[in-house]
């Protein structure tokens, strides 16, 4: 993983396995070198915003790319949503639940609160892998954020 101020995709897992293998997998397709995980939903508004532990941290190096679990300990992933979509600095981040949660009121409220896409993890490894590379690339490579 990279260090805190060049990144290129946040992503925001507790559960150990599940973040291991999303590394894994956007390393191997090579869609990000620069990869930061945060393992709750404090950490990451304090990592983008550059506060708490991260204070110092370039605020001006904003992940292209957010990857963000629903149900994390400290702030929830709506709530970190919410905040992220409501500031002029980082509502253009694209954010992207990736969760296992196929509830169709997480699934309402995400896109309510702006995410730019919801994916519920799948349960196979070949899967889950793919996927991820997949999503990698479609939002580090082949997406045209505005500057």
């Amino acid at each position: 993983m990279s260090s805190d101020n060049e990144v290129d995709i946040l992503v925001v897992e507790d559960n150990a396995s599940d973040a291991e293998l999303t590394i894994r997998a956007l390393k191997k397709q090579h869609n990000a070198n620069r990869i930061f995980l945060v393992t709750d939903g404090e950490e990451a508004l304090d990592f983008v915003f550059a506060r708490g532990s991260h204070q110092g941290r370039n605020k001006a190096a904003k992940p292209k790319l957010i990857l963000l679990d629903i149900k994390l300990p400290m702030v929830n992933g709506l709530e970190v949503l919410k905040e992220l979509k409501s500031n002029s600095a980082t509502k253009g981040i694209p954010v992207v639940i990736l969760t296992s949660s196929a509830e169709e009121v997480d699934i309402y409220e995400s896109y309510q609160a702006g995410a730019n896409s919801y994916i519920v993890k799948p349960v196979d490894l070949e899967n889950f892998m793919s996927a991820i590379a997949n999503l990698g690339m479609y939002w580090t490579l082949l997406n045209k954020a505005p500057i």
